[in-house]
């Protein structure tokens, strides 16, 4: 019987979560053309902040730029902490 390494099972749910984050994304990002809403444009930003973004930066640009894990943290969370401040804006200030 073959062992799954947790490794590989965190990197597939990290794909997909950044996947289904930039179609969501991408609607929103629809709906803002269509109807030109500002809130629909934050609410785009805000998603691609985070999921998309972190997946990248944890398995695009650290591996590369070789960067610790405390110092990719703290790009990951920034940008969590940016994506919700942008769907926060969508929802209430616009």
């Amino acid at each position: 019987m073959p062992v799954i390494e947790p490794a590989h099972v965190l990197l597939v749910t990290a794909a997909a979560t950044a996947v289904v984050g930039a179609v969501v994304a991408w609607l929103a990002y629809q709906g803002y053309r269509r109807n030109d809403s500002q809130a629909m444009r934050f609410l785009a930003v805000g998603l691609v902040g985070i999921t998309v973004v972190p997946f990248i930066l944890n398995y695009g640009v650290a591996p590369v730029v070789g960067v610790s894990d405390a110092t990719t943290l703290l790009a990951v969370l920034l940008a969590n902490i940016a994506g919700l401040l942008s769907i926060l804006y969508s929802l209430d200030g616009t």
